[in-house]
């Protein structure tokens, strides 16, 4: 007796409870199975690469390294998993910029369990599959969207992966020599990084640099909590 191959997903979200919502959600899916979770865009990236999952569920306001700099990695090396964006923010320019970069769906928090288990077998045939609202929205605005702010800024579109990385750490408090720690490079490199981000970004402060962070969506302002 043969049996399909289950889909296999990865969920990411910061916040363990929803994790474990949507770990039970999907587990009631006799065609899905979780194989992972991962609390940080970097360890999202890390266990995609090491369990090669058919979907990822992608949270966009993550510690670390956010959901979409998370997509841009995963995708420019593991272009065949499928990402779908589960999140509570619904702007167009967060929905345009992981569009652009290669996601397959993006939906909002509060969908039904019926909507989540949908998206991730129409993700995985091909299609991409939105949030209602968020599709109705997309059908009205085809033009214009370069005008928006955040991550359709022209500066944003300019910086490497290894800056945005800097820039997140930056804005969320971390030193020179704690983001030298975590991403692994000297503490001369993460200061080269920072001389780049301001001479790209026309930003010559700490605080600068935070508040483009915030407004180009790489953090929350909820998540930055002291600002220099």
């Amino acid at each position: 007796m043969s049996f399909e191959k289950k889909i296999t997903v990865l969920i990411a979200d910061d916040h363990m409870i929803v994790r474990e919502g949507i770990r039970k959600l999907l587990e009631a899916e006799s065609d899905i199975e979780v194989i992972g979770e991962a609390d940080t865009g970097r360890k999202t990236v890390a266990l995609t690469h090491e369990l090669h999952p058919d979907v990822v569920i992608m949270d966009i306001a993550m510690p670390h390294m956010n959901g979409v700099e998370a997509t841009r990695q995963i995708l420019r090396t593991n272009p065949e998993v499928k990402i779908l964006i589960l999140s509570a923010h619904s702007d167009d320019a967060y929905v345009e910029r992981v569009m652009e970069l290669g996601a397959a769906g993006y939906l909002i928090k509060q969908v039904s369990a019926y909507f989540l288990a949908e998206a991730v077998r129409e993700v995985l045939k091909g299609n991409t599959f939105y949030s209602p609202s968020i599709a109705r929205r997309l059908q009205k605005r085809e033009q214009n969207l370069m005008s928006r702010k955040g991550f359709l800024k022209e500066g944003a579109f300019n910086l490497t992966s290894r800056e945005v990385e800097v820039l997140q750490l930056v804005a969320e408090g971390e030193a020179n020599k704690q983001i030298a720690s975590k991403l692994e490079i000297s503490i001369k490199t993460v200061e080269k990084h920072r001389e780049h981000l301001m001479h790209k970004l026309d930003i010559h402060e700490t605080a600068g640099l935070t508040r483009y962070a915030i407004e180009a969506g790489i953090i929350e302002s909820s998540v930055q909590l002291t600002i220099v």
